[in-house]
Parts: C-alpha cells; sequence; structure tokens
C-alpha cells in the first residue's frame, strides 16, 4: 500500500517541503541561486510538481502546469517519501530505472547533496501522519 492516500498528502508532504526550503538559512539561498525549474511527476497517487527554484522564493505549483521545466523527474511518491526521509538515493534511481528523468540531471544531482539539511524538516512534517499509521 502506497504510503500517501491522496494527490492532496503528496502536495501537502512533497510540495511542502519545498515551501519550508524558503526560509532555511542553508539550503534556501542555493536553491533559490539555481534557477532551475523542476518538474516532479509522481504515482501512486498520480500526482505533480512545479518547483520554480528561482529568487526571490521558491515558488511551489500543485498539479498540471503549462511552465517548461529544465528538468524532469518521474517517480512513485513512495520513492519521493523515502528520499526526504534519507532513504533513498536518486542517483541509484536513475541507474536502476525507478526514477526517469529529462533534461540536464547533472543539475539536480548536483543540488541533491544540498537538500540533507531539510531531511528533518520532512520527518517533523511527515510526523503527524506516521503517528496516526
Amino acid at each position: 500500500m502506497s504510503y500517501f492516500t491522496s494527490a492532496e498528502e503528496v502536495y501537502l508532504y512533497l510540495g511542502g517541503v519545498f515551501r519550508e526550503a524558503n526560509t532555511h538559512p542553508e539550503v534556501g539561498p542555493v536553491l533559490k541561486a539555481s534557477g532551475i525549474t523542476l518538474r516532479l511527476d509522481y504515482t501512486g497517487p498520480d500526482s505533480s510538481i512545479t518547483v520554480l527554484m528561482k529568487e526571490p522564493e521558491i515558488v511551489v505549483i500543485e498539479g498540471d502546469s503549462d511552465l517548461e521545466p529544465d528538468v524532469r523527474l518521474a517517480m512513485s511518491a513512495d520513492n519521493g517519501n523515502k528520499f526526504w526521509r534519507g532513504e533513498y538515493n536518486v542517483a541509484v534511481g536513475l541507474a536502476k530505472g525507478q526514477v526517469k528523468a529529462k533534461g540536464p540531471v547533472t543539475q539536480i544531482l548536483k543540488l541533491v547533496p544540498l537538500t540533507k539539511p531539510l531531511f528533518p524538516v520532512y520527518r517533523e512534517l511527515v510526523g503527524k501522519k506516521d503517528a496516526g499509521n
């Protein structure tokens, strides 16, 4: 069974961690400086998040968007959840075909290690959900 029961939960938690990044003293400035537009397409449940990592703030768009992303990643929402818990390696997922990518993936892979300080933020976000499961 999937960790998330609806697209709304995906937006709340997987989108929420990017919203939290806006005010994170370490990660926020780095992501904003990257200038990357990232689209994440999830399955189980089907959902899409577009993240504009640009100054002056990170913007999260839930659902379909007409914006053309620099990088597009597709994976299960469960793997997205595992990533933000620090339990899933995106580079290994790409190699195994569990994560599909379009665009200059190296841009995102450079940012992945820098997101590590957000793992406790994500675990706090999903804490109430975990307590109820």
